[in-house]
Parts: C-alpha cells; structure tokens; sequence
C-alpha cells in the first residue's frame, strides 16, 4: 500500500490503512505500507501490530501537497506484484500511480476522499480530479467508500453506473471500562478543529438545547488550527462553561472508547465526509448519533443508522434534533454494519481478482 500519512498521524485514511493493513498481514505475506515522514523523525522501517511500514521523507515539510520522491524511487525499484494506493488529495497518489505505470505493476486506488476549510480548494477539487483521471483510467479497480463517492468519480471520469467499487470503512474502538455509562446531556463531537467539521454548528445550537435539557454540554474531541474560533463562539454565546475541547492522542485507543462511551449523543455536522471512521466506532458502541445530510452523511441516515438533518438547517432545528436523539434516539443495529473485517475480505478478494487477471494476461 501507498499512503501519504499513516501512524501515529491521525485521520480517517490512517485509521483506514493501519485496520486493514494489520488484518491483511495476517491472512496474505508481504503485505507492506509505504508511506511518508515530513519531519524526518520517524523510523524508516517499523513493525505496528503485524503491519510492516516503510516510511520516506517528503517535501515541502510544511505544506499538505508535498511529494515524496524516495517513495516514488522505492516503487520503481520494488515493483510490488500489486500496489494498492490509499487516497488521493496529495502529490504521492499520482507518484505512485505513475510508478505502478512505468514498472508495469498492476494498481488498485480507494479514493478517501475528505473536505477542506479552504474555499479556493473545495472550488479546485474538480480540476484536480480530471487532471488525474488518464491516471485513474489506468487503474486495474477503483475503489470508494460510499455510492456517493463512487457516483461522484464514475461522473468525472465518465463511466457506467456501478463501474466503481464500494467498500465501506468499519469501525472498532477496544470496550470501554466496565461501568463506564452515558453522562446525561452529553454531546460529544468529533473531528480535526477546522471549520468544515462542524463543531461550531454544535456550540451555536447549546444555547437553544439547554431550553429543553438543562444538563447539556459539549466535549469537542481534536485539534487544530480553528480551536481558538471554537472557544470564542462559545464565550460570545454564554455556553463556555458548557463546552470542553479535549484532544485524545490516536494511539490511545482505550481512551476514545471511554470518551465516546461517556457520550449520550455522538454529533458529526460535517460540510464533507465520505463515510467517516468516527462515526462507525460511534455506532459499533451503540451510541446515537447526528449528522448533516451531506456527501456520504446522507448514506447513513437514508440506512436509518443515525438522525440527518438538512444543511441549511439553523441552530434551533439543530438543537430539536439533538434533543431527539437524547429522548428518543434512532439507532443503528450493530449487526447490520461494516467492519474491518468485511473491508478486509472484500479488498482481499478484489486483490485475488486483479492478480488473476494479471497471471492471466502471463500465460
């Protein structure tokens, strides 16, 4: 696999990789992650939990598009009997990309797909995706995460209906501590501190919620460059004493599963998800959850696993719907969905399929 980012970085593509990377690594040999180190301070080569990682150093060390032509060499030089190429908002996609091109190797590619707080590049993502799609078209199966993600790309590169593959994340935190139990009113929203997550909507909506459920609060779970927005809206709504921002380091896996144990209602008002990782692990803990009906948000509240409302819905509707979720919740029934384990099976067998077409093309 080639990725841009992967542990102990945090996000939905890292989580993704190191899941079904480490569960592959059980089933199939040679199953290993390239992936890049910006800050030059990582093990080159490391075992996490069965999952063998190579990293490589990448550039410009502060920005996002960096590339990583060490990884780019690694591939030419490797050529991996397949390679399976893990996002694509970055530089290393199409490096790797090009690099299963010149050295003849067969590739898969999920496409992870996320949002941004910058207009500009929301505006852009179009143009980036048809100056990638002669690369795309190269690609022995594409793979999303959600239909919509997978209508959208099939739109772009202008295929039939059903020409890409949908294979959604799972989720899976470790059991919370024996008697841990939901704190009434609690509303835990998580996500990066940036704009397009949505945590703002939450903090708007608390001085309304508080009308009809005096106990509520807000823990806001992350980081990032918008933390300091977040606290000033709620000092300027008067609900700063109502509202935590905690950050939880992603290694630290049994302490997110008490977190959003603890939680009453698990709220995710993101403007763009694909089919986010965090509220999988939210619904695997049974709990109720509140999403915006978009992107592939609207996937899952057209299941009936968590309450959608509309995106243009203000704080009043937003905290009538949190209250719902507190009184009388809709709630996903954990048999009926994805894991890791069915995400891992379903690539696996998408590999089988692509190297035995590969053999074929050999005889």
């Amino acid at each position: 696999m080639a990725t841009a980012r992967t542990v102990p970085d945090i996000g939905g593509i890292e989580s993704h990789v190191a899941e079904v990377a480490t569960r592959l690594g059980g089933e199939r040999a040679g199953v290993e992650v390239f992936a890049t180190d910006r800050t030059g301070t990582l093990a080159r080569r490391e075992v996490r939990a069965g999952m063998a990682l190579r990293r490589f150093r990448a550039f410009p060390r502060s920005r996002d598009y960096y590339l990583s032509p060490g990884l780019f060499g690694a591939l030419l030089r490797d050529r991996p009997a397949l390679l399976h190429v893990q996002g694509i908002h970055t530089l290393v996609p199409p490096l790797a990309m090009l690099a299963a091109i010149l050295g003849r190797v067969p590739f898969v590619l999920t496409f992870h797909t996320g949002g941004s707080s910058s207009a500009f590049r929301e505006r852009s993502r179009g143009l980036q995706f048809r100056l990638l799609a002669p690369l795309l078209r190269r690609a022995a199966c594409l793979v999303a995460v959600s239909r919509f993600e997978a209508e959208r790309f099939e739109a772009v590169l202008g295929l039939p209906a059903g020409s890409i593959r949908v294979i959604r994340n799972g989720g899976a935190l470790p059991p919370a501590p024996a008697g841990t139990a939901p704190v009434p009113g609690r509303i835990v929203s998580i996500g990066r501190l940036e704009r397009y997550k949505g945590h703002h909507r939450a903090i708007e909506a608390l001085p309304h919620l508080v009308a009809s459920v005096p106990e509520a609060h807000l823990r806001i779970l992350g980081s990032g460059p918008y933390e300091a927005e977040l606290r000033a809206l709620a000092d300027r709504l008067g609900v700063a004493d109502r509202v935590e921002i905690v950050f939880v380091p992603p290694v630290e896996r049994e302490a997110m599963a008490t977190e959003v144990a603890r939680a009453s209602v698990v709220a995710l008002l993101s403007d763009y998800e694909a089919h986010p990782v965090a509220v999988m692990e939210a619904l695997t803990l049974e709990r109720p959850v509140l999403v915006l009906r978009t992107s592939g948000l609207t996937e899952l509240a057209d299941q009936g696993w968590v309450l959608g409302i509309h995106r243009g819905s203000g704080a009043t509707e937003t905290a009538d719907a949190l209250a719902a979720q507190l009184v009388d919740p809709v709630r996903a029934d954990v048999a009926d969905l994805p894991t890791w384990e069915t995400c891992t099976q379903e690539l696996s067998e998408v590999y089988d399929s692509v190297l035995e077409v590969g053999r074929g093309s050999h005889r």
